[in-house]
């Protein structure tokens, strides 16, 4: 990357590949850990214009573009030469010592070779070439070194680390590139290098994802109708461009071009398959007008829906905690509240594996796919037990305890407001860790409750008929109100609601003669006593009194 290249080329860069040849051009630093999306789509310099291609022959047709010789490694192909091959001649045995290096070792001992070359020679006075590797796929030759001492992977990790270090190395023309989706997946001496340069590379924005739709409008015009490419990629944000490519050639080749009601589609089904079942992607269906009750609650979140409608941020809370006893209808809540804001909802699914290393790489891989998305409502059911412990003990290797500092570093970056706000669902929000519920992270706590009379239980229950096609009287019925159960939770009363369409439906029962004998014969689904304790937990949760319905105040500050 010689001055002219980079005074040329600075404009058409990305953000990170401009930072990255800052970094190479001022001398800071010659080696690269590139990681993010590392394997989607990218810009390629043409004399045929805009193309797209790998991450590989961006770099060749951007940065790399002036070397001498570009060295290419990856645990399938082994050792190549894909740039200078006349060049690289020079070093007498190369071409052997090429054919050998196949297994990461022998490759690693290959380039060092190399590299020392360039430098004798530089040391006698010739003019060294430029020259650079890019190792790709570099958490399969130089993985995380696994519990105890494995001496072979050590010595590989601290040989290409010493290509940053190496004196030798340091004034000569070099720069190499370890290529990796997830940090977490590299050895840690190349992950921790401080002569290195950690460089992620984020999700396509919204320029690059017009500017590939430009592309493809060229070369699949069956796709496009006549709305610009421009004014599609707004919606597509949060997918990478290889998905979107698929799904483009498919509209193509059946030529049905893209509708508006096409695009949610495609963005869901593209985070889907980017995530690999990490996330469920929720548009979402409901709003305020399908959530009976709390009106004071929905006043309270309708001003900060307003003002993130406004694009004034300052005083928007960076997550709400969802807490109430089992069946109270958090999942609901959560879909009513992102409805009302015209946001999608990115539900975090089962991201935990049994793999050394593997939690941690599904984590990165959400995270990118969030920051990328623009505002959206990040759900995690069941926080208690998802968000993991500062302390863990040893039972699970330390696991729980890395997942909490992912989250806690995540959900505390403040240039996320107004972009990302966290919603925390849980019954237990005790064993939730303090840190994580403080305010900054979690600042606005909403407690759910199950009735507190007779008049709010027939409320639901009514309400829930609805939904079955089953019609009560507005009155409670004379005989049936000593009977209608108190703490009654939506998940109950959905439960209760079957249980009679049934019997009406399938036994020919008369409608109040099946509620009658299904409320004489009614358990509870939850016992009363782990009810009471649930109620008090929500109670003291709250981040406001006026959140706790009059019947249930007794509860806050103890039983």
């Amino acid at each position: 990357m010689s001055e002219s290249q980079s005074a040329t080329i600075a404009p058409a860069l990305p953000a990170w590949a401009s930072e990255l040849a800052s970094l190479y051009e001022s001398g800071a630093c010659n080696q690269f850990v590139l990681h993010g999306n590392t394997e989607d789509l990218f810009p390629v310099v043409s004399t045929q214009g805009d193309k797209l291609g790998t991450l590989e022959q961006f770099l060749m047709s951007t940065l790399l573009s002036r070397f001498d010789v570009v060295l290419h490694y990856d645990l399938g192909t082994g050792l190549k030469v894909t740039k200078g091959g006349e060049v690289f001649a020079a070093w007498p045995g190369g071409t052997a010592m090429l054919d050998a290096a196949r297994q990461p070792r022998a490759a690693a001992d290959a380039v060092t070779r190399y590299f020392h070359f360039l430098a004798n020679s530089a040391a006698l006075g010739r003019k060294a070439p430029q020259a650079a590797l890019i190792l790709r796929a570099a958490q399969l030759a130089v993985p995380p070194s696994p519990g105890g001492p494995n001496y072979d992977l050590n010595a590989l990790a601290l040989t290409v680390r010493d290509w940053s270090r190496d004196a030798r190395f340091m004034g000569l023309p070099l720069a190499t590139f370890l290529v990796v989706e997830n940090l977490s997946d590299l050895h840690a001496l190349l992950v921790n290098n401080p002569a290195s340069g950690s460089t992620l590379i984020p999700l396509p924005q919204v320029p690059e994802i017009a500017r590939a739709l430009a592309v493809w409008q060229k070369e699949c015009p069956g796709a496009f109708g006549s709305e610009p490419a421009a004014q599609l990629a707004p919606r597509l944000a949060g997918a990478t461009l290889t998905v979107l490519a698929q799904l483009v050639k498919e509209k193509h080749y059946t030529k049905t071009p893209i509708a508006d009601t096409d695009l949610s589609e495609m963005r869901k089904a593209s985070v889907e398959k980017d995530c690999a079942g990490l996330v469920e992607f929720i548009e979402p269906t409901k709003n305020f007008a399908s959530l009976a009750g709390n009106e004071g609650l929905k006043k309270l979140l309708g001003q900060d829906l307003s003002l993130w409608k406004s694009g004034d941020c300052r005083a928007l809370p960076m997550g709400y905690l969802i807490c109430g006893p089992v069946g109270t209808g958090k999942t609901f809540f959560v879909e009513c509240l992102a409805g009302e804001a015209g946001v999608p909802v990115v539900k975090m699914k089962n991201f935990r594996d049994k793999w050394v290393g593997s939690t941690e790489s599904n984590l990165e891989k959400i995270f990118r796919l969030l920051r990328a998305l623009g505002r959206c409502f990040v759900f995690v059911d069941e926080a208690d037990q998802a968000l993991g412990k500062r302390d863990s003990g040893s039972n699970d290797a330390g696991l729980s305890g890395r997942v909490y500092s992912m989250f806690a570093k995540e959900m505390s970056d403040s240039s996320n407001r107004g972009k990302i706000i966290w919603l925390l669902a849980s019954s237990r929000p005790d064993l939730i860790e303090v840190d994580l519920k403080r305010p900054g992270r979690v600042d606005v706590k909403v407690p759910l409750f199950p009735t507190a009379n007779a008049g709010e239980s027939w409320s639901l229950l009514r309400a829930m008929g609805k939904r079955y096609d089953l019609t009560w009287p507005e009155a409670i019925p004379a005989g049936i109100e000593p009977r209608i159960p108190v703490w009654l939770t939506p998940g109950a009363a959905e439960a209760l609601t079957v249980k009679l369409y049934r019997m009406v439906h399938a036994d020919k029962m008369e409608p109040l003669a099946a509620l009658g004998a299904a409320l004489e014969g009614y358990q509870p689904p939850i016992a009363h006593e782990v009810m009471d304790a649930q109620i008090a937990l929500a109670a003291r949760e709250a981040s406001d009194a006026d959140f706790v319905p009059p019947a249930f105040r007794s509860y806050i500050g103890g039983v």
